[in-house]
């Protein structure tokens, strides 16, 4: 009777275990491709530099390519790594403008951390998976990756709706969403002179930038589970 009562408890527990790792994946997949993408025009510098020339920053600033680029630089810099004080090199800036780049360096670092430690998660997962330790559940026929990144093809789409109806807009509310309470976002060209080489259209190429890798992303995961779904039904037959 124990030893039924035994197997039964290991039965559930096993299923349970299953279940949360299955969950945990999906959630993981789901936060890595968007903190992934969103990522990407911030670890990627060039990015900006190429935009230099085309948006006309050095006519609209009277800086050369050269001091744009060093003046990104030392901003991203500061965004991105410890111990650095912000300043944005041959442009002035407001005591409210740096206060902006504060707020800005939290949730640079976080999402960097969450792109970092999702991707720790996808890995641990799956090693659990191949060794035994956990089974992966299914739902319809397909993974929790699977599912996780349908999920983030709808984030572009929404973002992508919002924008073409009214980029201002929703540039406003993407920042009242991000910096309650705050208005140190509106800059004055005067007084925080970067604004003049981060115009409105930079911003609009890095939206299109990080839709573009969500859906990239997204559908790379869809065709590796479809394709392994492909291979392990032939082996079958």
């Amino acid at each position: 009777m124990c030893s039924h009562t035994d197997t039964r408890s290991k039965s559930r527990a096993r299923r349970a275990a299953d279940i949360a790792a299955t969950v945990t994946l999906g959630a993981a997949v789901f936060i890595f491709i968007l903190s992934f993408s969103i990522s990407l025009p911030i670890i990627n510098r060039w990015f900006y530099y190429v935009q230099i020339g085309p948006l006309g920053l050095e006519e609209a600033s009277g800086h050369t390519a050269a001091e744009i680029k060093a003046a990104y630089d030392e901003i991203l810099d500061y965004l991105l790594l410890p111990g650095r004080r912000f300043s944005a090199g041959v442009f002035a800036f407001s005591q409210e403008g740096a206060a902006h780049f504060a707020d800005c360096k939290v949730l640079f670092v976080l999402d960097i951390a969450l792109a970092g430690s999702s991707f720790g998660v996808i890995l641990i997962i799956l090693a659990l998976h191949f060794t035994k330790v956990v089974t992966l559940k299914d739902a319809a026929g397909h993974s929790a990756a699977f599912w996780a990144a349908i999920a983030a093809i709808a984030v572009p789409v929404i973002l992508g709706c919002l924008i073409a109806i009214d980029f201002d807009s929703a540039f406003e509310v993407f920042h009242a969403v991000l910096f309650p309470g705050k208005d140190n976002w509106i800059f004055n060209p005067a007084t925080d002179e970067i604004i003049k080489v981060m115009p409105q259209q930079f911003f609009m190429n890095c939206a299109i930038f990080i839709g573009a890798g969500l859906l990239f992303f997204s559908a790379a995961t869809i065709a590796a589970d479809v394709i392994v779904r492909k291979i392990a039904a032939r082996k079958i037959h």
